[in-house]
């Protein structure tokens, strides 16, 4: 009798071994390669030339500034010996104040892109996320592992490559907007 429920038990325990194994072998998983997904998602890339555009426009509203003040050293130079020590003095601490003034609008035009570029990026890359988890569920994916800069897949046959797909599934879906504000943009530079 001991040894037939040994033996039971035994046959149950190696039963259900085969079942966990086979539950493990038949799980789907896939991998995204994130870098190349933000590399050639669209949304992604209208996102990076609109901070481009952005930074252009507020460079040049910065670099006629940097031109006015260089224009004032170079006239400062030209007049220090001809005006004497003291107003060379006086003008040379004015110019001072005025490159360090210049130097704190780069660094908060430079920060102000930064903050408003990374959280639009972070939306992007919510809205990827959001959209890998539906596709993992609609598609019966256990896992979807990413790589690239981050790498949490160290190998993977390329047959378990889904980025292309999920690349192309993100393109058709996004809607691209308007360009209004670079046609503005342009309206006032053609005004200036």
């Amino acid at each position: 009798m001991k040894k037939s429920i040994v033996a039971i038990a035994i046959a149950i325990s190696l039963f259900s071994c085969n079942k966990a194994e086979e539950k493990t072998t038949s799980e789907k998983t896939a991998y995204i390669d994130t870098v190349k997904l933000m590399d050639e998602y669209t949304e992604s890339k209208d996102l990076q030339a609109k901070f481009e555009e952005k930074s252009k426009v507020m460079g040049r509203e910065l670099e006629l500034e940097i031109k006015k003040f260089q224009e004032e050293a170079d006239n400062f130079r030209r007049n220090a010996q001809a005006n004497g020590p003291e107003w060379a003095q006086k003008k040379g601490a004015e110019l001072q104040k005025k490159e360090q003034q210049l130097t704190y609008a780069q660094q908060a035009m430079s920060q102000q892109l930064q903050k408003e570029a990374a959280v639009e990026r972070d939306s992007v890359v919510s809205k990827v996320r959001k959209y890998i988890k539906d596709y993992g569920k609609k598609n019966g994916y256990s896992y979807i592992y990413g790589t690239g800069d981050a790498a949490t897949v160290l190998y993977a046959k390329d047959g378990y490559d889904i980025t292309e797909k999920i690349v192309k599934e993100l393109n058709d879906n996004y809607k691209t907007p308007e360009k209004t504000e670079t046609k503005d943009t342009a309206k006032a530079e053609e005004k200036k």
